[in-house]
């Protein structure tokens, strides 16, 4: 680091080190109302501990009390009491998933981190709070790093700044926050701070770990905000210097973004750097990380939103690297109806990875297949031009279905769910074939004899007849570019969930949306080709076990 480098970095320590003298002398005590359990470190005396504890016992009362709500998912995970909000530190820790989310306990409603397990990805059981406010007064947003030892969890603590807690123990219960303040703290006013203190990203390279803290920075055009990830380092996770903006090369964001929720990810022989713009959505970049100077090299970017996030859209990731070349990343989902008691739901995990440098694919991740129950089959039929062919036999409202269909040259088809028999309320999922964007011009001199256009085709989650409830609020179709080859089938995977629709194309986009039906009888299922004939070559459906019951379905 430059002379004028190292100047910088002790005025704004020393800041730092004000910050937290302040903190401690005035913030007020902020430490939770909700009973806070100690458990050993034992394997199996923590089973035993888990199997008596009050707060699982009033998890387990207030699930069974939301069982009758027609709109509450039961395969998607829903928090087992009150609100939830961004899933946090997605890990792998001693055999089980963890998955962590803002929770909102009824006793005290601040923001604590909320804890579940699973072997599978899908079947999740319920932890006790992981994380507890105090000294910070909300626990906001962050992720995990797994050690060989202990998981590290980095996360915002509101009024106080970025905290760190450590835990050891096989279900990670107990958690241990590091010097009991911010290690990289607030400032009164954030001017004098040349970085944004917010939801904070964790990793190791070498001997040192690495941060980011998200925000942004008035650096757009016209002293616009734009998205800015800020890197710090550490050799103890205590003491944090900060060095620069971490991402080069960002030509893709638009003034407005922040680059909040943000996780860096090895992904196949590049990384990945999912994050949330509260002005335009989940997004990411696919790039180089340069481990000379500490930069990540943007060469590609992407979506996970195709519209607003609210109402009833796909809200922030959580994400972390699974095998040698795979990414999991989970969403959670925002509300388009008033529901009694709970809000929000996550999506289904989703498993990514790459090919190449930048065509990021995305699948279902976990044991769905365990789900399954009640099979039925569609053969190969031919879908004869504008004509609705409702599909006898396949109808639910928790299903999964699987479909493959030669679209040939018509320009849209289109699969309806959650369909009333006179199709006052339905669901549509629909393609445009060749419909978007051309993926760029030549300008190359002369141009290769075989280049020509390629056209990306456009999937639509319409949800502008799901319900006709008066409190359902409504949006925009979802309308994401997929690249679906002249000679490629399509492939639809969807899935229903009560009040979520997820749609995966051809391995390469998911979009999702909450739905709320009104009528009882919006359960079927129909297609129809528009302008030109179409060929269903085959379609799979399965009714879905809720992973909340034990006994399994007759």
């Amino acid at each position: 680091m430059k002379s004028s480098g190292i100047a910088l970095f002790f005025f704004f320590n020393g800041i730092g080190l004000l910050t937290k003298s302040y903190s401690q002398q005035n913030q007020p005590d902020y430490t939770s109302r909700v009973e806070k359990y100690v458990f050993s470190d034992s394997l199996g005396k923590q089973q035993e501990q888990l199997s008596s504890n009050p707060l699982l016992k009033r998890f387990m009362k207030s699930r069974k009390a939301g069982e009758s709500d027609k709109y509450r998912p039961v395969y998607h995970f829903v928090s087992p009491e009150g609100n939830l909000n961004d899933p946090n530190g997605l890990c792998f820790w001693k055999g089980n998933w963890h998955l962590f989310y803002q929770a909102y306990p009824p006793e005290d409603p601040r923001q604590h981190w909320g804890h579940a397990v699973s072997k599978d990805l899908i079947h999740w059981r319920d932890l006790p709070y992981a994380i507890y406010p105090g000294p910070e007064y909300q626990c906001y947003s962050g992720s995990t790093l797994v050690e060989k030892d202990r998981v590290i969890a980095m996360y915002h603590g509101t009024r106080l700044g970025n905290m760190i807690a450590i835990a050891t123990d096989p279900f990670l219960l107990n958690w241990k926050k590091l010097t009991g303040d911010a290690v990289i703290p607030l400032h009164q006013s954030t001017l004098l701070l040349p970085y944004t203190v917010f939801d904070p990203t964790l990793w190791k390279k070498d001997s040192c770990y690495y941060a980011l803290s998200a925000g942004s920075s008035t650096g757009g055009p016209g002293g616009k905000t734009v998205r800015a990830d800020y890197l710090f380092r550490s050799k103890d996770l205590i003491s944090w210097e900060y060095m620069h903006e971490f991402i080069k090369g960002d030509r893709f964001t638009q003034p407005g973004d922040d680059g909040a929720c943000p996780y860096f990810l090895p992904i196949g022989n590049h990384y990945i750097l999912p994050f949330f713009s509260h002005r335009s959505g989940g997004q990411y970049f696919l790039g180089d990380y340069d481990k000379l100077h500490d930069e990540f090299v943007a060469t590609g970017h992407g979506k996970f939103n195709f519209g607003a996030t609210g109402p009833s859209g796909v809200h922030a990731p959580s994400a972390t690297t699974y095998g040698n070349d795979s990414v999991v990343i989970i969403f959670n989902m925002n509300p388009g109806k008033p529901t009694h008691g709970w809000n929000q739901v996550m999506t289904l995990p989703r498993t990514l990875t790459l090919t190449g440098n930048d065509t990021l694919n995305i699948h279902p991740a976990g044991d769905i297949a365990s789900l399954r129950y009640n099979h039925q089959h569609i053969n190969a039929r031919p879908i004869p031009a504008n004509k609705e062919i409702v599909l006898k036999n396949i109808k639910g409202n928790a299903m999964e279905i699987i479909a493959e269909i030669a679209v040939n040259d018509a320009p849209m088809f289109e699969i309806n769910v959650l369909r009333s028999p006179d199709k006052q309320e339905f669901t549509r999922i629909a393609f445009f074939k060749e419909r978007g964007f051309h993926q760029g011009r030549s300008y190359e001199t002369p141009r290769p004899k075989d280049w020509q256009y390629k056209y990306n085709s456009l999937v639509t989650l319409e949800t502008a007849y799901s319900s006709v409830l008066a409190d359902v609020l409504s949006r925009p179709p979802e309308t994401a570019p997929v690249y679906v080859a002249a000679d490629e089938t399509l492939k639809l995977h969807v899935f229903i969930d009560k009040s979520v629709v997820e749609v995966f194309v051809n391995g390469r986009q998911c979009v999702a949306v909450r739905v709320y039906p009104g009528r009882n009888d919006s359960m079927g299922v129909s297609v129809r080709s528009q302008g030109k004939a179409a060929e269903l070559l085959t379609l799979d459906a399965w009714q879905m076990k809720n992973i909340y019951k034990e006994e399994k379905p007759q």
